[in-house]
Parts: C-alpha cells; sequence; structure tokens
C-alpha cells in the first residue's frame, strides 16, 4: 500500500469515528420509557475498535515518514516540519490581520478611537506568499506520497 492510499483510509476512518461519536451521543440518553434508535454499548466497543484500527494506521504512516526519503533525496519528515511550521506561520499572519478588522463601536467624537499598529498589506503580501510556498509543498508531499510504500 502507498503512504496516499494509507492517508486517505486514515481520513476515512476518522470521519467514521466522528460518526459513531455522534451516534452515540443521540443514543446515550432517551426520555423515559423510549428505546435509543442504536445501543449505545454496540457503538462504544465499535468506537473502541476503530481507535484501536486507526491508531495502529497512524503508527505505521508516522513510522513510514520518519524513514522516507523523497526522489530528491530530502527527508519527507523535514517537509513535514516544514509545512507545519509555514502553517503556523501563515495562521499567525492571518489571525494579526483579522485583529485589525474590529468593529468600531464610537457613537461620538469623545469615544475611544482605535488605530492599527501594523500594515495590513504587508502582513497580508507576507500570508500570500507563504500560502504560495504551503500549496507548492503541499504538491511535493502528496506527489512523494504516492512513490512511498507503507511500511509494517
Amino acid at each position: 500500500m502507498k503512504l496516499a492510499e494509507a492517508l486517505l483510509i486514515r481520513s476515512d476512518m476518522q470521519k467514521k469515528l466522528a460518526q459513531i461519536k455522534g451516534r452515540i451521543r443521540n443514543n446515550v440518553k432517551v426520555q423515559d420509557g423510549d428505546t435509543p434508535s442504536e445501543d449505545p454499548n454496540q457503538l462504544l466497543v465499535d468506537a473502541s475498535q476503530l481507535i484501536t484500527e486507526l491508531s495502529a494506521l497512524i503508527a505505521r504512516i508516522q513510522r513510514t515518514n520518519a524513514v522516507a526519503m523523497t526522489d530528491n533525496n530530502q527527508s519527507m519528515l523535514a517537509l513535514l516540519v516544514a509545512r507545519d511550521t509555514l502553517e503556523m506561520r501563515h495562521k499567525l499572519l492571518t489571525e494579526s490581520i483579522a485583529a485589525t478588522e474590529t468593529e468600531v463601536d464610537r457613537y461620538s467624537p469623545r469615544e475611544i478611537k482605535w488605530q492599527v499598529m501594523v500594515s495590513v498589506g504587508a502582513l497580508q503580501k507576507q500570508a500570500d506568499d507563504i500560502a504560495m510556498k504551503l500549496r507548492q509543498l503541499n504538491i511535493v508531499i502528496q506527489a512523494n506520497n504516492w512513490q512511498i510504500d507503507l511500511v509494517d
């Protein structure tokens, strides 16, 4: 199995687990005299089994990323760390930009006046540059995911 296939399976398993959690929430408590539409105890067993399978798959994915090298002799783990770093920087910039867009609550000229202390345009340019680097890096990562075999 290729790493990309394992990542797709992981995503499907995570979605299925979220659905089971919702079904558990909907069935753990019913009105007096009613019966749940599904047995919440069985759903808990199903969720636990899925978590066990998901954990094993995640461990294989992480072991694969730890040892896998790209065609350019780059470590997959290094690429993933670089992506996480870019995502953190992008989030920092976009949250900073969003903080400048607060609604002004002034009803008269005597009330507090707010001033933006950063260059929104410059921050947006940095965020856009990082977003482009992220897209390029994701393309490299995804292309390699289809070339790398999942380790046992």
